[in-house]
């Protein structure tokens, strides 16, 4: 199973700058990616449509003989991760815990701002995380619609983005953060900007980067890491196909996504 493909999904390609991540640490792994572009966004559905299409998504990559599964989707994975772990025996990860451990990997972490959609800012996942873990924090989530948008039109140093992220984090940076989870995975795209806005001192956790590391420590783990030495391959699957997510694929990327393959799931 070590040589297997890895199996990740997410509702649209967002979910790529996970396996852009993933690609950079573990360079030798094959890897499936399944978009479900045709009914995005998640955000904005019920928890009982997210985790249908969740299992859709996931039953699809097993068929497609991954040997684990990444929930690239911070909604999905608020939603969804919890009832796919009881239905699959295969390893499934989502992105929340892993950032959630990085972000209180510094023991002086105490202000914490979440910036997300609004179904994971409303699901109250990363809040409700980071409260196991450690008591006394303060936690502030705001939710940011239109940082998405903004990302997909490549307006990543534009002047109106540099607003909308401003009246964002404004009222975080008044409540004092000293931490920044980025918890959908479009924003790792915002970094350079956001180190520009943000204090100096306030540290970015990132969901794509965290989850790549955990990825790694629990392959290990369970010796799915791909032996061989070559360079793995990306095979890209989405449910609707158009020259918008090609060229959103490449953005997230940083390169060319190859072939393109349409897919259908659920029915």
């Amino acid at each position: 199973m070590s040589s297997a493909s890895l199996g990740f999904f997410d509702s649209g390609v967002g979910g790529l700058t996970v396996v852009r991540a993933v690609q950079e640490l573990l360079p030798a792994e094959n890897i499936l990616y399944l978009g479900d572009t045709a009914r995005l966004p998640y955000g904005s559905k019920s928890p009982e449509t997210i985790r249908q299409f969740a299992d859709e998504d996931v039953r699809f990559l097993i068929a497609r003989g991954v040997k684990a599964i990444v929930v690239a989707c911070n909604t999905a994975t608020a939603h969804a991760l919890p009832s796919l772990h009881e239905k699959y025996r295969i390893p499934i990860l989502g992105v929340i815990e892993p950032g959630v451990e990085a972000a209180l990997a510094c023991p002086h972490a105490l202000r914490i701002g979440i910036i997300a959609t609004r179904g994971t800012i409303r699901s109250h996942a990363y809040q409700h995380a980071l409260a196991l873990r450690r008591t006394g924090l303060m936690i502030h989530g705001q939710a940011t619609p239109l940082l998405v948008p903004l990302i997909e039109e490549n307006w990543l140093d534009h002047p109106a983005t540099r607003q909308v992220l401003k009246t964002y984090l404004d009222p975080l940076i008044e409540k004092g953060i000293d931490t920044l989870m980025l918890a959908c995975t479009h924003y790792p795209l915002l970094i350079p900007v956001l180190r520009e806005i943000l204090p100096a001192d306030v540290r970015l956790v990132d969901s794509a980067t965290t989850c790549a590391e955990h990825l790694k420590v629990e392959l290990s783990r369970l010796g799915l890491l791909e032996p061989s030495a070559r360079e793995g391959t990306l095979e890209l699957h989405l449910t609707d196909l158009s020259e918008e997510f090609e060229a959103l694929a490449r953005q997230f990327l940083l390169k060319s996504p190859g072939r393109i393959h349409r897919a259908t799931v659920g029915g």
